[in-house]
């Protein structure tokens, strides 16, 4: 019988949509296990908690579970959809019970602007901004273009790159995130540097 993490990376393959939102998910988790094999001493934590809130945190971003009018989509909340839905898919899983809660918790503060709890919660929370920086988020926010009502000019994920940028580093918990995180925060500069010298006003 498959374990709950064959069964939640099935489940999540079929459900992304557009197909490349998937690739967040591993990409996410790794980003948990680099960040944790960095710190000194190695931290204890459950990485089954952190695996099911990293594979199922973006399930209300997917087209099929968010809605598809745009007004609506404008105040939609993706997290909380993601966590009204989670403890069904986890309990269908053979997810423990007893952890579904954590997994809701760290779903809830994996974002920025969140104020991590736990070190579950940081982990993930932390490995999130990475995915926001560096090449990875120069794709993922590039990808946007078309498909997602904030992002219709190029200026608009200059300006969310920029953003990013400003902000995200100065949110980071963990100092292994830190030191991950330095050569992302140069490739993003670079880039945005690039394209300044190369488009100047003219980049709508």
């Amino acid at each position: 019988m498959p374990n709950f993490r064959n069964q939640l990376e099935q489940y999540l393959r079929r459900e992304a949509s557009p197909e490349h939102k998937y690739s967040h998910q591993p990409r996410l988790y790794a980003l948990t296990r680099a960040i944790a094999a960095n710190t000194t001493p190695v931290p204890t934590y459950d990485d089954d908690i952190v695996y099911a809130a990293a594979f199922l945190h973006d399930l209300g971003v997917f087209i099929g579970h968010r809605p598809e009018d745009p007004e609506q989509l404008k105040q939609w909340n993706h997290v909380a959809y993601t966590c009204e839905r989670a403890p069904e898919l986890l309990t269908s899983f053979g997810f423990p019970p007893e952890k579904i809660e954590t997994v809701l918790t760290c779903i809830r503060e994996h974002q920025p602007r969140d104020n991590p709890q736990s070190l579950e919660a940081t982990l993930l929370h932390d490995a999130d901004i990475l995915e926001q920086l560096g090449a990875i988020g120069i794709l993922r926010t590039a990808a946007k273009l078309g498909s997602d009502t904030r992002f219709h000019r190029f200026s608009d994920v200059r300006n969310s790159l920029q953003s990013a940028l400003d902000t995200f580093p100065t949110q980071i918990r963990l100092d292994a995130t830190r030191e991950l995180a330095a050569p992302r925060i140069a490739a993003l500069q670079s880039f945005l540097k690039a394209l300044e010298d190369e488009a100047g006003s003219n980049l709508d």
